[in-house]
């Protein structure tokens, strides 16, 4: 049965997460809370405390990071029992919370360049996987990698995408990277040949495809885009004109419109890529929930290349990306990546051997998207009465400007406010002319209500001429 414990918070004076943290601190320091009793679920302490469920959550996340609390899957948050010096436990100060940290006031310049996760106790796991890492490698720690040495880290991606619809894989399929860019770059690196290569993207596109590229020193072609993205008639002349050799696009969630291409437009386009021997790079990586349609992995299992990673779904940090290959393409990509970097470093195989197949990964992805989207509902609850394209499980919303307002004049504009955006201007051609709109990407790092003073900021430009900001 759960506890009947109830601290007393309304005369403390502070952030009530902190509060509470000490509350249970003491509690069970004095022996109020006794070892393996269970605490209430959040949302009924929340209730009963009339606070919010985010404040329960972060004060049992504080405590059992320092071991005070223990989290048991599908149980619920108990006293944990425990081991050494007791006092020293205790009275160890909490760790400082990123948010809280960040979240320095209404002037602090929060970033809305690229999203940034909650932690919800996904940090803390990998704290403690890394700790068994340490402990006892199972790759040792004087060796270099090889295509044995990862095997497990790629049979847990095969289990990491069970439930995707890219066909049927093995760990043979798949090939490990340093993030999803060094993922694009190795596809390319394997695919490109000639002189002077070229490479299709959509006519706003990820601008890692553009750098990619310039690396490699290919060319670049935009193909024109609808409501249901890509047309393959624009696609087919584009490709036909230029003697394109891959399309690199976003079906599931384009970046930055948000736009979703359907089963149908995407056999289209299979058709297009088919005639013209055309390869297809198909970029994942920031889906967070169920995908919509099946991939181009399985309608051109031939020809199609399908890219992920962990950084919008776990964390960035620790760069896990992965790259399945089409049927019978994975001997090439290993090469690439052997004679690139001979393979990710063995404590990160054995990391992500743990990691990825982990029982608690699936209720952390669900608390990262509930928690993400009361992000995305507070910015589409001020920003709302502009052109705003969302979606509540990405990480980034659409903003188009109204009339009297230049991209690149508002980003600055903002910035001088305190919130750092993307311009259209950012994934389109050099010299093409955009639309005029932003990118704003949730910052789930900051307290919510900085982020939403900072969304009431980007309001307040919004709202007035941009004169009036000396713009």
């Amino acid at each position: 049965m759960n506890t009947i414990w109830l601290p007393d918070l309304s005369a403390a004076a502070g952030p009530k997460y902190k509060v509470l943290t000490e509350a249970l601190r003491g509690a069970v320091r004095e022996g109020q809370l006794a070892v393996d009793e269970k605490l209430p679920p959040v949302r009924e302490l929340a209730y009963q405390l009339g606070v919010t469920p985010g404040t329960i959550a972060r004060a049992y996340s504080q405590l059992v990071d320092a071991g005070v609390l223990k989290a048991v899957v599908g149980r619920g948050t108990f006293v944990a029992t425990i081991q050494g010096d007791t006092p020293a436990l205790f009275d160890q100060p909490a760790e400082v919370d990123s948010q809280e940290h960040n979240a320095v006031g209404d002037g602090y310049a929060v970033n809305m360049v690229s999203p940034h996760l909650p932690n919800v106790g996904q940090a803390r796991l990998i704290r403690r996987l890394l700790g068994e890492v340490a402990q006892n490698p199972a790759s040792g720690m004087m060796h270099y990698p090889t295509r044995a040495s990862s095997l497990t880290a790629r049979e847990a991606v095969v289990h990491w995408l069970r439930d995707v619809p890219i066909g049927s894989i093995t760990a043979d399929d798949v090939i490990l990277a340093n993030g999803g860019q060094n993922a694009i770059l190795l596809v390319l690196q394997t695919l490109l040949k000639g002189r002077k290569p070229t490479i299709l993207v959509e006519e706003l596109a990820y601008p890692g495809f553009r750098r990619a590229a310039e690396l490699l020193r290919a060319d670049v072609v935009p193909v024109a885009m609808d409501a249901d993205g890509i047309i393959p008639e624009a696609l087919e002349s584009a490709a036909r004109q230029h003697e394109a050799q891959i399309l690199c696009t976003s079906p599931e969630v384009h970046n930055p419109t948000l736009r979703f291409t359907p089963e149908a437009r995407r056999h289209d386009i299979v058709d297009v890529a088919r005639r013209l021997d055309l390869e297809i790079l198909e970029d994942d990586c920031y889906r967070m929930n169920t995908a919509q349609a099946v991939s181009y992995r399985v309608l051109a299992p031939e020809r199609a290349w399908y890219i992920g990673s962990i950084s919008k779904m776990l964390t960035p940090a620790l760069r896990l990306g992965y790259v399945v290959t089409p049927e019978g393409s994975a001997a090439k990509l290993r090469r690439s990546a052997e004679y690139s970097f001979f393979g990710l470093a063995t404590p990160l195989t054995d990391l992500f051997t743990k990691l990825l197949p982990h029982p608690q990964l699936p209720e952390f992805t669900q608390q990262i998207m509930g928690e993400t989207n009361r992000y995305i509902q507070a910015t589409v609850n001020i920003l709302g009465g502009y052109d705003l394209t969302w979606r509540p499980d990405v990480l980034f919303l659409w903003l188009t400007l109204p009339e009297g307002w230049r991209a690149s004049a508002f980003c600055q504009a903002a910035e001088a406010q305190g919130v750092r955006i993307r311009s259209a201007e950012d994934y389109a051609e050099r010299n093409a002319t955009t639309r005029h709109a932003v990118r704003i990407a949730i910052n789930a790092g900051v307290g919510l209500a900085s982020y939403e003073a900072a969304i009431g900021r980007l309001r307040e430009l919004l709202d007035n001429q941009p004169e009036q900001f000396g713009v």
